[in-house]
């Protein structure tokens, strides 16, 4: 039977099934990712120093392919046609594509790296898949937060098998989450300031994700990053019940085009009573 395809010009509130969509793209770019950490690609640097490999690219033609056919009409922006000088076009409503988050972990081949597709409504993340291949695990977000487990190359499994997802009230003493690499004095300050019980190390978008499944409290970030790095981690922990803060203590947005689409420092929590405690 032939799956209908989301609207993704209508008014809301479809947003599970525009999740759903991005999920798909998200798994379809997953055999282009793991063919080349199999083959251990080679890294090149980026003009920002940061690495690339042909993961990254490959995996991004495949999803801007995909979302310009679910959605022609609504502008994309992904990191390495960004980095090649394409222009940042965005609108009320566009797309974040991260095609490899975490380079530095597939390099090292931890497993931490994920495919992240994000769509941006008014400022904020309304729909996100994080898929993070190595591990075969799904996370995905419109109204409600998903996590099913997909091996690489097979399809998403029917509803029965996903596992919804819900933040945790925050305990006497909280698990934080720190990035595996870029750590930085900031974060530490922070963290000193909490009573942290536990500290658990995670590459990409991962962190995000492990809060919204209840698994840790806290995620500071203080070093640079990108809007198409936290965007999808950013929808699914919102759809789990909580929040990513800027240092103002407002939800961290979107569209940001006349700062190149830079984030600040952010932290992110699972219970969102807990920044104003």
């Amino acid at each position: 039977m032939t799956e209908a395809t989301p609207d993704f010009d209508a008014a809301l509130p479809a947003r599970d099934a525009l999740a759903v969509a991005l999920a798909r793209a998200a798994l379809e770019a997953g055999p282009e990712v793991m063919e080349e950490y199999e083959r251990a690609a080679d890294a090149r640097t980026k003009s920002d120093g940061s690495p690339v490999t042909a993961a990254d690219e490959r995996a991004e033609a495949i999803i801007t392919a995909r979302l310009k056919i679910l959605a022609p009409r609504i502008p994309l922006v992904a990191e390495e046609a960004a980095a090649a000088g394409k222009a940042l076009e965005i609108a009320q409503r566009f797309f974040l594509v991260d095609p490899l988050d975490g380079t530095r972990e597939f390099i090292a081949r931890n497993g931490e790296f994920t495919i992240n597709i994000a769509l941006i409504e008014a400022g904020a993340p309304i729909a996100g898949a994080v898929y993070a291949p190595a591990i075969g695990r799904l996370w995905f977000a419109g109204e409600t937060a998903h996590l099913v487990e997909v091996p690489v190359g097979a399809d998403l499994p029917d509803p029965s098998a996903w596992r919804r997802l819900k933040t945790r009230p925050a305990p006497a003493a909280l698990v934080a989450l720190a990035s595996r690499s870029h750590a930085d004095p900031e974060t530490e300050a922070f963290l000193a300031k909490l009573p942290i019980g536990e500290r658990k190390s995670a590459g990409s978008s991962l962190k995000f994700c492990v809060i919204a499944e209840g698994n840790a409290d806290v995620y500071p970030r203080f070093a640079p990053t990108m809007e198409w790095d936290t965007a999808a981690g950013d929808a699914v922990l919102r759809a789990a019940g909580g929040i990513v803060l800027r240092m103002d203590g407002k939800p961290l947005d979107y569209g940001k085009i006349g700062v190149g689409l830079r984030n600040g420092g952010f932290v992110a929590w699972g219970d969102i009573d807990r920044p104003h405690r």
